[in-house]
Formats: structure tokens, sequence, C-alpha cells
């Protein structure tokens, strides 16, 4: 089977092309690796080594060629390229995330290749209560607020066209929540508090109190195990949405716990959402206040259809997922041979796949 993926250096991408060597490795010769990203990993290195790279932007009209010639011969396109920073630049965005996933959609089309699976989120889901779960009949809509939800749910958009006009194409997407690793800590710090404040984190964080809203409820994944629900939907031949998180679901007293907080102190989530738009405009944080929006009303997703369909389950917990991430901020790390997760300067490279530590028990 001959795979390509979009955005292979990226998080997901990373941990993906992990699940596919490893698979290689007990089945020589039964896969062929295509990776596409805008700038070239060092493909000297694992996990990047044994793929043929090209390097071009899928939202670009001037690559579009390049993209078509990319997916030639390609029998499953993974399509997890995706755009969040500059958070400033809402075109630069909308080009690679939406105009960019028609263009694959198209390229793959003419390509005639069979299968396409594509990378969705949590948040492309509409508000939704926090009080049950939500399955993948949950309008995928999106929220207004949020340019991050605004474009996932425009993307959703096109691959139920996609798949309508093309019945001979098993067009799947992956809806999963948090993805956290350790050797995204870089990256995602970098994406999200900007470059001083994570220099500023221990290792180990631990507050004395944690202000957070009573609300503020989500989920979080390991990226590995992210990149096994593909595999099995790729090796499946799997169409339809699939939500995919570990649990337990996370609350502020798990928060909590997890920074070894002494206790919480609630505040509203509207104060927080003014907070964070304040500090976005006075250029403190990267990120708007729309990642707030989003994350008050994304549902809680029920993952049945995961289990009963693919026989996926996470193997992480969401607290070790939350875990790994925190560790990876406080100390840097990143996957060196990616430009995308490189670690802070003078910092260490992993390959997110080392245990965590404990957390003190439930009490």
């Amino acid at each position: 089977m001959r795979i390509a993926i979009t955005g292979a250096s990226g998080n997901a991408g990373t941990a993906l092309l992990r699940t596919l060597h490893g698979k290689l490795a007990s089945r020589p010769g039964s896969l062929e690796l295509t990776g596409i990203s805008r700038r070239l990993p060092d493909t000297s290195r694992a996990p990047y080594a044994a793929v043929a790279w090209h390097t071009l932007d899928i939202g670009l009209e001037s690559d579009r060629s390049r993209l078509e010639s990319a997916l030639a011969g390609i029998d499953c396109v993974v399509h997890l390229a995706w755009q969040i920073q500059p958070n400033r630049d809402l075109d630069q965005l909308y080009r690679t995330n939406v105009t960019g996933t028609a263009n694959v959609l198209e390229a793959a089309r003419k390509a005639g290749v069979k299968q396409v699976v594509c990378a969705s989120s949590v948040g492309a889901y509409s508000k939704a209560p926090k009080d049950r779960r939500s399955d993948e009949s949950w309008p995928a809509t999106g929220m207004a607020g949020s340019h991050y939800s605004r474009h996932k749910a425009a993307q959703e958009e096109l691959l139920d066209r996609f798949a309508a006009a093309e019945p001979g194409i098993a067009v799947a997407r992956l809806r999963p929540a948090l993805i956290f690793q350790r050797g995204a800590g870089s990256e995602i710090g970098r994406y999200f508090l900007g470059p001083v404040i994570p220099r500023l984190l221990p290792g180990r964080l631990r507050i004395p109190l944690l202000p957070a809203p009573d609300d503020l409820i989500f989920q979080a994944v390991h990226a590995d195990d992210v990149a096994d629900a593909y595999w099995r939907v790729i090796d499946q031949r799997a169409s339809g949405a699939f939500n995919i998180a570990a649990e337990p679901v996370l609350a502020p007293q798990e928060l909590a716990r997890i920074l070894r907080a002494r206790r919480i102190l609630p505040i509203p989530m509207g104060l927080l959402h003014k907070l964070v738009g304040l500090a976005w405009q006075l250029h403190l944080v990267p990120t708007d206040s729309g990642w707030v929006e989003m994350a008050a009303g994304a549902p809680v997703m029920d993952t049945s259809r995961a289990r009963r369909i693919l026989g996926w389950e996470a193997k992480k917990s969401s607290v070790e997922a939350v875990l790994e991430v925190l560790e990876g901020i406080g100390t840097g790390e990143g996957v060196a041979p990616s430009p995308v997760l490189t670690p802070r300067q003078g910092m260490s490279s992993s390959q997110g796949i080392s245990p965590s530590p404990g957390i003190p028990p439930r009490s």
C-alpha cells in the first residue's frame, strides 16, 4: 500500500510515521510512504527516513501541479496539514486550512486515490452541553467566535461534498481531542504561549492556586494513540467520522491534581475570555480569545464508534498525555529532525514516547 501524508513532519504526522515504520518492521515491503510538507525535515533520521519527501505548499495555486504529481500512484492520502499560526493573519490560515484541503481533495481525485483520511477535530463541532457525551452525529458546523473552529467546519463541508461526489473513494475523518506528546512541547508552548512564557515554566509545574472556570471541561489524547487510530482507519479502509479521545474527561479538579495545585479559584468563563482577548490585543500571547470560546463550547465526545468499528482504545490516559506535554513545554523538548517540532535552543530532543512520572493518587 502506498500512503501519502500531508503535514507529515508535524505533531500528528510524526507520530503516524513512527507507527507506520513499526508496521513496516513487522511487514517488510508492505508499505511505501510519501511525506508532504512545506519544510523538509532531516530525512536521515527517524521517523523521517525511508520516506519519499515532497516540499510544497498545499494552499498555493502555483504548487497544485506538484501536489498532483506527489499523489500519483498513491492508494491512500492522510491529510494532516494545518496551520494555527500566525494567528493574526486569517487569510493565510484560510489559504492553508480550507483552500489547502480543497486542493488536496482535487489532487486525490485526479490521481485516482482510493482512500482519503482527514484530520478534523473536536473543534469542528458546534457548541454542546458538557453534562453528557456527544457522538459523531452532533452538528460539525463550528463556533463562530473561533477561526480554528470555523475553518474545521469549512473543511468538514468540503469532505461532505467530496464524499457525495466520489462514492468510489473511501472518505474518513478523525475528530480528535487535544493531541499531546512530549516531543510537541516546544511547538505547543511557542504557538499558544509565545517565545518567553514557556522559558519561565519549570519542567514539573506546581502551583498553589489554579484559577479556572468550573466549566473548563475538555478531553485529551496522546499523539501515538491518534496515530494508531489513523492506522486502523487506513488498514480497514474505514469511512465516516470517528471521535478520538482518551479517558478520563478532564475537569478543573483533575487539572488541579496534575498541576499539584492546593485549591481551585473559580473564575467565570466570560472573564477568562476577556483576559485572553486583552492579552492577545497587547501582544502578550500569540492566540486570541476564540480558543477560550471553543474550549467552553466543545462537546465531551463519545468515542464508542471508534471502539466498535476500529477496535481502537487509547493506551495512554488523558492525564499521561497532559503530563507529557506540560513537561515538554517546561523543558522545551522537541523532535530535532523536524523544523516544526524543533526543540527550544539548547534544549533536548525527544520522540515523545518516554513514560511520564506519576501524579498523586486520588483523595
